[in-house]
C-alpha cells in the first residue's frame, strides 16, 4: 500500500505545486490577480469534472482486469478511456473557451470584484481553456498507469511538468529574458504548454514502453461494450465531480460578495489546504487500486484490511499536519504574498484565520479520502457521489449559507462551514462503509471475454 502510495503523494504534492507557483508569483504581481485564480477554479474545475469521472472509472476497470490477469482487457480499456476522454476535453475546451465571460457574468460580485478581479478571470480561463485535451491527456495517463499499479512512473512526469511551469511561470508573467510580460495570461499559458509536454510523454509510455496497459493503435477503434462500461461506471463519478465543482461555484459566488481581501483569502487558504489532501489522496488512490485489483481476485478480505490500515495511516500523518497548520498560520500565509500589494495584511490576516479553522477537519479529510477511494476501487461510484454530494452541499453550501447570510457571522462563517464538510462526510462514510454492500467487482465474470454480460455494481 505505501509503495503504491508515497509516488502518488508525490504526484499531489506536484499537482499544488503548480497551483502554489502560480499563487507565489502572481501575489506578487497583485492581490486581484491571486483572486481572479480564485474564481476562475471553480468554473474550470467545473468543465473538467465530467472527463475526470470518466478517467476514474478507466482506472477502476484497469485495477480489475489486471486483478483478474486479463492483460488484453486492460489495455483495450485503457485505449478507449483514453480516445473517449480526450474527445471530451476537445469539445469541453471549445465551450469553455467562447462561453468564459458568459460564466463569470453570473457571480454575484462586489463591485471592485466585479470590475478588477473578473476581467481579469476571464483573460486566465479563455487561455486555460484551449490546453484542456493536454490537462485530459495527462490525467488519462496517471490514472490509466495508477490502475494498472505504477504510480511511479506518471510521479517522474508530472516531475517534469511541474518544472517546466515553475520555470515559465516568472517568465512570462513579468516579461524576463526578453519575454513580454503577460501577467495573469503568462501564468495560464506556462501551465498548459507544461501540461502539453506530459501528454505526450505519457502517450510515448504507453505505445512504446511495457510500463503499463499493452495499448496499440487497434485498440482506440470504439468498442461499444467497453465504452458502455466506461460510461456505466464513470457516469456516478463525473456526476459526483461535475456537483462538486457546481458546490465550488456556489461557494465561489458567495465569497464574491464579500470584498477583494475575503476572495482572496479564501482562494490562498484553499491552496494551502490542499496540502492537507496530499497524504489523504495518495492513501486513497493507493486503497482504490488495492481494492479494485484484490476484488478482481476474489480476495475481499485483503481489500478490507487495507483500507482500515490506510485509514489509520492518514489519520495519524493529518493530526501531526493540523497541529502545525494550527501554530503557524501566519508564517505560512505570509510566504505567498508580496509585502508591497494591495490589501496584503488584510488577506493575511483572514487567510490566517481560515488556515487555522480548518485544522479542525483535517483528520477527518484523510478518513473520508481512503473510504471514498474503497469504494471507487470496487466501482460503488454511485455511493461514493452520494456521500461527495452530503459533504459538499450539506456539509458545506448550506452551512455556509446558513452562517453567512441567516446568522450575519461574515467571513467567520465561510472558515467554519468550510471546516464542518469533511466532518460530515467521514462520518456518513465510515458508517456506509461498515454495511460491507461495497465487496463486488464490476468487471465481467470471466475477465477474458469483451462482453458486459453479467457485470454488476453493489452501490
Amino acid at each position: 500500500m505505501l509503495s503504491l502510495a508515497w509516488p502518488m503523494v508525490v504526484i499531489q504534492l506536484l499537482q499544488v505545486a503548480y497551483n502554489l507557483a502560480d499563487t507565489f508569483w502572481l501575489g506578487r504581481l497583485s492581490s486581484n490577480a491571486v483572486a481572479a485564480i480564485s474564481l476562475a477554479f471553480p468554473l474550470i474545475f467545473f468543465l473538467i469534472s465530467v472527463g475526470g469521472g470518466f478517467t476514474t472509472a478507466g482506472s477502476i476497470l484497469v485495477a480489475q482486469y489486471t486483478g483478474a490477469k486479463s492483460e488484453e482487457s486492460a489495455g483495450k480499456v485503457a485505449a478507449q478511456t483514453m480516445g473517449f476522454v480526450v474527445t471530451l476535453a476537445v469539445v469541453f475546451g471549445t465551450v469553455g473557451h467562447f462561453f468564459t465571460r458568459d460564466m463569470l457574468s453570473v457571480i454575484p460580485a462586489d463591485a471592485e470584484t466585479a470590475a478588477v478581479v473578473i476581467p481579469l478571470a476571464g483573460d486566465y480561463m479563455e487561455v486555460f481553456f484551449l490546453g484542456l485535451p493536454a490537462l485530459f491527456g495527462f490525467f488519462v495517463f496517471s490514472s490509466l498507469m495508477r490502475g494498472y499499479g505504477n504510480t511511479r512512473t506518471p510521479m517522474r512526469v508530472m516531475f517534469v511538468s511541474v518544472l517546466l511551469n515553475v520555470v515559465l511561470d516568472p517568465v512570462l508573467i513579468f516579461g524576463w529574458f526578453g519575454f513580454p510580460k503577460l501577467g495573469i495570461v503568462g501564468a495560464a499559458i506556462a501551465t498548459i504548454f507544461a501540461r502539453f509536454v506530459a501528454a505526450l510523454i505519457g502517450i510515448y509510455v504507453l505505445f512504446f514502453t511495457d510500463a503499463g496497459p499493452d495499448v496499440s493503435l487497434p485498440d482506440f477503434y470504439p468498442d461499444f461494450s467497453f465504452v458502455s462500461k466506461i460510461v456505466r461506471v464513470g457516469t456516478p463519478s463525473a456526476a459526483e465531480q461535475s456537483t462538486s465543482a457546481l458546490a465550488m461555484i456556489s461557494l465561489t459566488a458567495m465569497v464574491a460578495s464579500f470584498a477583494p481581501p475575503v476572495v482572496a483569502a479564501f482562494g490562498l487558504g484553499n491552496r494551502l489546504v490542499s496540502l492537507v489532501f496530499l497524504p489523504a489522496m495518495g492513501l486513497g488512490r493507493a486503497t482504490n487500486t488495492m481494492v479494485g485489483q484484490n476484488l478482481g481476485a476474489g480476495n475481499a478480505d485483503r481489500a478490507e484490511r487495507a483500507v482500515h490500515l490506510a485509514a489509520k495511516v492518514a489519520a495519524g500523518v493529518l493530526l501531526v499536519i493540523a497541529v502545525v497548520a494550527a501554530l503557524f498560520p501566519r508564517p505560512i500565509v505570509s510566504v505567498f504574498l508580496g509585502p508591497d500589494v494591495p490589501n496584503v495584511q488584510a488577506t493575511i490576516d483572514y487567510g490566517s484565520q481560515y488556515v487555522r479553522i480548518r485544522t479542525i477537519e483535517f483528520v477527518f479529510i484523510g478518513v473520508l479520502q481512503v473510504v471514498l477511494g474503497a469504494f471507487r476501487g470496487a466501482g460503488s461510484t454511485k455511493t461514493a457521489m452520494g456521500i461527495s454530494m452530503v459533504t459538499l452541499w450539506i456539509g458545506r453550501v448550506a452551512t455556509v449559507y446558513v452562517l453567512v447570510f441567516l446568522l450575519s457571522m461574515g467571513a467567520l462563517g465561510i472558515w467554519i462551514g468550510m471546516a464542518f464538510g469533511n466532518v460530515l462526510g467521514a462520518v456518513v462514510a465510515v458508517a456506509w462503509f461498515l454495511r460491507g454492500t461495497w465487496k463486488k467487482t464490476v468487471i465481467d465474470d470471466d475477465a477474458d471475454t469483451d462482453t458486459d454480460t453479467d457485470a454488476t455494481a453493489e452501490t
